[in-house]
Protein backbone atom coordinates (compact mmCIF):
# COMPACT_ATOMS: atom_id res chain seq x y z
CA UNK A 1 0.00 0.00 0.00
CA UNK A 2 1.27 3.46 -0.89
CA UNK A 3 2.05 6.15 1.62
CA UNK A 4 -0.96 8.18 2.73
CA UNK A 5 -1.18 11.96 2.21
CA UNK A 6 -3.94 14.04 3.79
CA UNK A 7 -4.91 17.14 1.79
CA UNK A 8 -6.66 19.83 3.84
CA UNK A 9 -7.67 22.57 1.41
CA UNK A 10 -10.96 24.40 0.85
CA UNK A 11 -10.52 25.08 -2.89
CA UNK A 12 -11.84 22.02 -4.71
CA UNK A 13 -9.84 22.79 -7.86
CA UNK A 14 -6.58 22.72 -5.90
CA UNK A 15 -7.64 19.54 -4.11
CA UNK A 16 -8.32 17.87 -7.46
CA UNK A 17 -4.93 18.89 -8.86
CA UNK A 18 -3.06 17.71 -5.78
CA UNK A 19 -5.04 14.47 -5.60
CA UNK A 20 -4.38 13.68 -9.28
CA UNK A 21 -0.64 14.34 -9.05
CA UNK A 22 -0.16 12.51 -5.74
CA UNK A 23 -2.11 9.45 -6.88
CA UNK A 24 -0.17 9.49 -10.14
CA UNK A 25 2.99 9.12 -8.03
CA UNK A 26 1.52 6.16 -6.15
CA UNK A 27 0.31 7.90 -2.99
CA UNK A 28 -3.01 7.19 -1.33
CA UNK A 29 -4.90 10.42 -0.63
CA UNK A 30 -7.51 11.67 1.81
CA UNK A 31 -9.19 15.03 1.41
CA UNK A 32 -10.84 17.53 3.73
CA UNK A 33 -12.41 20.85 2.75
CA UNK A 34 -12.39 22.44 6.21
CA UNK A 35 -10.22 22.47 9.30
CA UNK A 36 -12.46 20.42 11.55
CA UNK A 37 -12.69 17.56 9.06
CA UNK A 38 -8.95 17.79 8.45
CA UNK A 39 -8.22 17.44 12.15
CA UNK A 40 -10.61 14.49 12.44
CA UNK A 41 -8.91 12.67 9.55
CA UNK A 42 -5.46 13.48 10.91
CA UNK A 43 -6.42 11.81 14.17
CA UNK A 44 -8.29 8.83 12.74
CA UNK A 45 -6.42 7.98 9.53
CA UNK A 46 -2.80 8.42 10.73
CA UNK A 47 -1.46 9.87 7.44
CA UNK A 48 2.24 9.82 6.52
CA UNK A 49 2.16 13.52 5.56
CA UNK A 50 -0.31 16.40 5.71
CA UNK A 51 -0.68 19.21 3.17
CA UNK A 52 -2.42 21.90 5.20
CA UNK A 53 -3.84 25.16 3.86
CA UNK A 54 -3.77 28.20 6.16
CA UNK A 55 -7.09 29.82 5.26
CA UNK A 56 -9.77 27.21 6.04
CA UNK A 57 -13.41 27.26 7.19
CA UNK A 58 -14.29 26.25 10.79
CA UNK A 59 -10.65 25.97 11.94
CA UNK A 60 -7.71 27.68 10.27
CA UNK A 61 -4.51 25.86 9.42
CA UNK A 62 -2.62 27.24 12.41
CA UNK A 63 -5.28 25.89 14.79
CA UNK A 64 -5.31 22.50 13.08
CA UNK A 65 -1.53 22.25 13.16
CA UNK A 66 -1.39 23.24 16.82
CA UNK A 67 -4.03 20.65 17.74
CA UNK A 68 -2.18 17.89 15.88
CA UNK A 69 1.04 18.71 17.70
CA UNK A 70 -0.81 18.96 21.03
CA UNK A 71 -1.91 15.35 20.43
CA UNK A 72 1.76 14.37 20.33
CA UNK A 73 1.69 13.44 16.64
CA UNK A 74 4.99 13.87 14.75
CA UNK A 75 3.57 13.50 11.22
CA UNK A 76 5.29 15.88 8.74
CA UNK A 77 3.10 18.93 8.04
CA UNK A 78 3.65 21.08 4.94
CA UNK A 79 1.61 24.28 5.14
CA UNK A 80 0.17 25.95 2.05
CA UNK A 81 -0.31 29.71 2.22
CA UNK A 82 -1.51 32.21 -0.36
CA UNK A 83 0.11 35.08 1.52
CA UNK A 84 3.73 36.20 1.51
CA UNK A 85 3.74 37.86 4.92
CA UNK A 86 6.69 36.81 7.05
CA UNK A 87 4.39 36.56 10.07
CA UNK A 88 2.31 33.81 8.41
CA UNK A 89 5.39 31.73 7.67
CA UNK A 90 6.79 32.16 11.16
CA UNK A 91 3.44 31.43 12.85
CA UNK A 92 3.05 28.25 10.83
CA UNK A 93 6.46 27.02 11.91
CA UNK A 94 5.89 28.07 15.51
CA UNK A 95 2.65 26.09 15.69
CA UNK A 96 4.57 22.99 14.64
CA UNK A 97 4.65 22.87 10.83
CA UNK A 98 7.76 21.32 9.30
CA UNK A 99 7.80 23.64 6.29
CA UNK A 100 5.64 25.89 4.14
CA UNK A 101 5.14 26.61 0.46
CA UNK A 102 3.51 29.75 -0.92
CA UNK A 103 0.72 29.76 -3.51
CA UNK A 104 0.90 29.81 -6.44
CA UNK A 105 3.40 26.99 -6.11
CA UNK A 106 5.25 24.80 -8.57
CA UNK A 107 3.82 21.29 -8.58
CA UNK A 108 7.32 19.96 -9.23
CA UNK A 109 8.64 21.71 -6.11
CA UNK A 110 5.69 20.63 -3.98
CA UNK A 111 5.99 16.99 -5.09
CA UNK A 112 9.73 17.07 -4.41
CA UNK A 113 9.07 18.25 -0.85
CA UNK A 114 6.39 15.62 -0.31
CA UNK A 115 8.73 12.88 -1.52
CA UNK A 116 11.64 14.17 0.53
CA UNK A 117 9.65 14.34 3.77
CA UNK A 118 8.09 10.90 3.34
CA UNK A 119 11.39 9.36 2.24
CA UNK A 120 13.17 10.83 5.24
CA UNK A 121 10.52 9.55 7.62
CA UNK A 122 10.68 6.10 6.04
CA UNK A 123 14.46 5.98 6.29
CA UNK A 124 14.26 7.06 9.92
CA UNK A 125 11.71 4.35 10.68
CA UNK A 126 14.03 1.68 9.25
CA UNK A 127 17.18 2.97 10.92
CA UNK A 128 19.02 0.87 13.44
CA UNK A 129 18.06 1.48 17.04
CA UNK A 130 20.49 3.77 18.84
CA UNK A 131 20.52 6.04 21.82
CA UNK A 132 22.55 9.24 22.04
CA UNK A 133 23.20 11.02 25.30
CA UNK A 134 24.78 14.36 26.16
CA UNK A 135 24.41 16.82 29.01
CA UNK A 136 21.25 15.30 30.45
CA UNK A 137 19.69 14.81 27.01
CA UNK A 138 19.07 11.41 25.46
CA UNK A 139 17.63 10.44 22.09
CA UNK A 140 15.86 7.14 21.46
CA UNK A 141 16.28 7.00 17.69
CA UNK A 142 14.10 3.92 17.26
CA UNK A 143 11.21 5.47 19.15
CA UNK A 144 11.75 9.04 17.86
CA UNK A 145 11.68 10.32 21.43
CA UNK A 146 14.02 12.77 23.14
CA UNK A 147 14.37 13.00 26.91
CA UNK A 148 15.77 15.63 29.22
CA UNK A 149 16.74 14.27 32.64
CA UNK A 150 14.43 11.32 31.96
CA UNK A 151 11.39 13.39 30.97
CA UNK A 152 10.07 13.01 27.42
CA UNK A 153 10.13 16.13 25.24
CA UNK A 154 7.28 16.95 22.86
CA UNK A 155 9.19 17.31 19.57
CA UNK A 156 7.92 17.34 16.00
CA UNK A 157 9.58 15.12 13.39
CA UNK A 158 11.75 17.95 12.07
CA UNK A 159 12.69 19.16 15.56
CA UNK A 160 13.80 15.63 16.40
CA UNK A 161 15.75 15.33 13.13
CA UNK A 162 17.46 18.66 13.73
CA UNK A 163 18.45 17.76 17.29
CA UNK A 164 19.70 14.34 16.22
CA UNK A 165 21.89 15.82 13.49
CA UNK A 166 23.43 18.42 15.78
CA UNK A 167 23.98 15.94 18.63
CA UNK A 168 25.69 13.49 16.28
CA UNK A 169 28.51 16.01 15.68
CA UNK A 170 29.00 18.08 18.83
CA UNK A 171 31.00 21.23 18.19
CA UNK A 172 30.55 21.08 14.42
CA UNK A 173 29.01 24.27 13.05
CA UNK A 174 26.33 23.79 10.39
CA UNK A 175 25.26 26.63 8.12
CA UNK A 176 21.55 27.24 7.64
CA UNK A 177 21.84 26.01 4.06
CA UNK A 178 23.53 22.78 5.21
CA UNK A 179 20.80 22.19 7.79
CA UNK A 180 18.09 22.70 5.17
CA UNK A 181 19.76 20.14 2.93
CA UNK A 182 20.43 17.56 5.65
CA UNK A 183 17.28 17.88 7.76
CA UNK A 184 14.72 18.82 5.11
CA UNK A 185 16.39 16.55 2.52
CA UNK A 186 16.27 18.86 -0.46
CA UNK A 187 18.24 21.75 -1.86
CA UNK A 188 16.74 24.96 -0.57
CA UNK A 189 17.03 28.28 -2.31
CA UNK A 190 15.99 31.60 -0.82
CA UNK A 191 14.51 32.04 2.65
CA UNK A 192 16.29 30.08 5.39
CA UNK A 193 14.13 31.56 8.16
CA UNK A 194 12.70 28.07 8.56
CA UNK A 195 15.92 26.99 10.27
CA UNK A 196 15.97 29.96 12.65
CA UNK A 197 12.37 29.38 13.73
CA UNK A 198 12.95 25.65 14.19
CA UNK A 199 16.06 26.30 16.31
CA UNK A 200 14.09 28.77 18.44
CA UNK A 201 11.29 26.22 18.97
CA UNK A 202 13.81 23.55 19.85
CA UNK A 203 15.57 25.82 22.36
CA UNK A 204 12.24 26.58 24.02
CA UNK A 205 11.79 22.85 24.64
CA UNK A 206 15.38 21.99 25.54
CA UNK A 207 16.81 24.92 27.44
CA UNK A 208 16.24 26.02 31.02
CA UNK A 209 16.67 29.58 29.72
CA UNK A 210 16.07 29.77 25.94
CA UNK A 211 17.51 33.31 25.92
CA UNK A 212 20.84 31.93 27.15
CA UNK A 213 21.10 28.51 25.50
CA UNK A 214 23.60 25.88 26.60
CA UNK A 215 22.82 23.05 24.17
CA UNK A 216 22.26 24.62 20.75
CA UNK A 217 24.60 27.55 20.25
CA UNK A 218 25.06 30.12 17.51
CA UNK A 219 28.32 30.86 15.76
CA UNK A 220 27.65 34.39 14.59
CA UNK A 221 27.66 34.75 10.83
CA UNK A 222 28.17 31.01 10.32
CA UNK A 223 25.41 28.83 11.79
CA UNK A 224 24.49 26.56 14.68
CA UNK A 225 26.20 23.81 16.66
CA UNK A 226 25.53 21.50 19.61
CA UNK A 227 27.57 21.82 22.76
CA UNK A 228 27.91 18.79 25.02
CA UNK A 229 29.79 20.80 27.62
CA UNK A 230 26.72 21.28 29.82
Amino acid sequence: MGKKVLIVEDEQAIVDILKFNLQNEGYETLEALDGEEGLRLAREADPDLILLDVMLPKMNGFEVCGAIRADGRAVPILMLTAREEESDKVLGLETGADDYITKPFSLRELMARVKANIRRRNLDANANSATRTAGGLSLDEAGFVAFKHGKALDLSQKEFDLLRLLMASPGKVFSREALMEKVWSYDYYGDTRTVDVMVRRLREKLEDDPGSPTYILTRRGVGYYFSDEV
